[in-house]
């Protein structure tokens, strides 16, 4: 192998090899804040690569520069995605490795290198997925929430509306959720999250996982609402685990009544629905207008 065929990369003053890869598009995950969680193979793929897609060039620098690659970037995201695309793909086709990488995290977890890795596929183009840290799997190990299936479910509308409707349509889920958000919109998505699945439901805010400043805060819908809600500011890059919902009810309306009723014997009408929205995993908004249904019909047997 030729010298101009080795490249290197460096750790803590030690310089590794890197040979030039073979034609494809590889996909490598960096860290998500702590710049020592890159792997040894996304390091060799990175110093190996004839050009290295970013979302963000500066962004991604940082890491570059910590582990000494200097290789060709170009910026790849949101913005010039269907520009920027069918030229990596001819750069591939005519024998280039073209490595995509995020800001932080796993690429293709809400970001738009789906497309890219669409258009490889149907050209048949090598795909290479090269694994490492997830902001998604590390707030669901740590939030002790789970064991076992889950719904990455990204970033929820940033309307109020859209949003409710998105959670409804989750509330029966019995899977454990994950939710990307925003520190600004966070204070309204958990009033919502507990509004739709029940203040009693079982989460857990992660934020700035990895970083020096990482915290989990654990409890109900409810308490972190109260909690987040008392908070003068905010920061941060946060992830939100929801526990599954339990007992799940499916298609059995005539169950579901009877858990009203019974709650409506000893709570208020609002109190019973978030109640049985805990218990069921049904929309808490939906049980509202059927435990006002149902008060309205003992009052008129009573009368």
């Amino acid at each position: 192998m030729n010298q101009q065929d080795r490249f290197e990369f460096v750790v803590q003053g030690v310089p590794f090899p890197a040979p030039r890869l073979a034609a494809g598009l590889y996909l490598v995950a960096t860290p998500i804040g702590n710049l020592g969680d890159i792997t040894l193979r996304g390091l060799q793929t990175l110093a190996g690569a004839s050009v290295i897609a970013c979302e963000d060039t500066r962004t991604s620098g940082i890491l570059l520069q910590r582990y000494g690659i200097d290789r060709p970037k170009v910026s790849y995201n949101e913005h010039n995605a269907d520009r920027r695309g069918p030229d990596l793909l001819r750069q591939i086709e005519d024998g280039a490795a073209v490595v995509l990488i995020s800001d932080a995290g796993t690429p293709l977890i809400s970001d738009p290198g789906f497309r890219l890795v669409k258009q490889a596929a149907e050209l048949d183009l090598p795909v290479v997925p090269i694994p490492g840290a997830s902001a998604p799997l590390a707030a669901l190990v740590g939030s002790g929430l789970g064991d076992g299936e889950f719904h990455f479910c990204g970033f929820l509308p940033p309307k109020s509306q859209a949003r409710k409707r998105r959670i409804a349509d989750l509330a029966q889920q019995s899977s454990t959720l994950i939710f990307f958000e925003s520190p600004k919109r966070l204070r309204a998505t958990l009033g919502d999250l507990a509004g739709e699945l029940g203040e009693d439901r079982q989460a857990a805010v992660c934020r700035e996982l990895t970083k020096m400043y990482e915290t989990f805060h654990r409890g109900s819908l409810g308490q972190l609402q109260i909690e987040f809600d008392a908070m003068e500011r905010i920061r941060g890059e946060i992830v939100i685990v929801i526990s599954g919902a339990s007992e799940r009810v499916e298609n059995q309306p005539e169950q579901i009544t009877q858990h009203l009723l019974k709650a409506l014997e000893t709570m208020k009408t609002k109190q019973a629905a978030s109640h049985v929205a805990t218990q069921t995993g049904v929309s808490k908004q939906e049980l509202y207008k059927q435990a006002l249904i149902l008060q309205q019909q003992r009052q008129v047997q009573h009368d």
